[in-house]
């Protein structure tokens, strides 16, 4: 009940995850809106969309005001529905309590400001690319950097696919900390393109561990008490990471 409660007032991450879920049902994605047509004029609608509110990156420094504050738009802009819930579930679990621990003003700021720069980081890399890079896996995974610092020792129950959905316990540390090792051992294989932009996992995570750090160390452990004392279950999906940042 405590959980529950706790992430009913969580008011920044609600607004963050109305905000994606509105901005999706609205667009030619969601496929909810007949106004785009269907067929490839849906199809042309979709690639428009993504190139206008999309960060591209071979396009991303040529000064037009628009390109400039793509990092910021493209957060809240999703491929497609399995892109967007597989978003929204982790922000809806870890984002309550980072938020408790910062503050609502703190806690936007330290989302927008370490998403933005997740996608420029994945942009530079990939100067050459045309393919737009759209959605909120930078700054989630900034999230659970923030989480695996402030809260290593809440208890995470996660779902598992091949041993038929069996819920097991773990300490955040251990879950977090096998989540970014995945991301990284895929990032260095170069497997970013169309789908998952595994970079820019990387560099939100260790952005928000690097923030939560710089920021709490000096009183951590009293937040991990409260979180102890608070809420003991965190529940994770079944996937082991947030759905990529690119246009499938």
């Amino acid at each position: 009940m405590a959980a529950a409660l706790s992430r009913l007032f969580s008011r920044v991450t609600r607004v963050l995850i109305g905000a994606c879920c509105l901005i999706f049902a609205l667009g030619p994605a969601s496929g909810l809106q007949q106004l785009y047509g269907t067929g490839e004029a849906l199809l042309a609608a979709q690639t428009a969309y993504f190139d206008h509110w999309g960060v591209v990156p071979n396009t991303l420094w040529s000064g037009k005001p628009r390109a400039l504050f793509s990092p910021l738009t493209a957060l809240f802009v999703h491929a497609n529905w399995l892109h967007l819930l597989g978003n929204v579930l982790f922000l809806y679990v870890f984002g309550g309590m980072a938020e408790e621990r910062m503050g609502r003003v703190p806690f936007i700021a330290f989302y927008l400001l370490t998403g933005a720069p997740a996608m420029l980081c994945y942009a530079a890399v990939h100067a050459g690319s045309a393919e737009p890079l759209v959605g909120a896996s930078g700054a989630i995974s900034a999230v659970l950097g923030g989480f695996l610092y402030l809260f290593p020792k809440a208890r995470v129950t996660s779902l598992f696919p091949f041993l038929f959905f069996l819920p097991l316990r773990f300490p955040a540390w251990i879950v977090l900390v096998f989540w970014f090792a995945l991301q990284w051992m895929a990032a260095r294989r170069g497997l970013d393109g169309p789908g998952v932009a595994y970079l820019a996992h990387v560099v939100g995570f260790a952005l928000g561990f690097v923030y939560a750090w710089a920021r709490y160390r000096g009183d951590r452990d009293q937040g991990d008490q409260g979180a102890r004392g608070k809420r003991r279950d965190t529940l994770t999906v079944a996937a082991p990471q947030p759905e990529g940042d690119s246009q499938p």
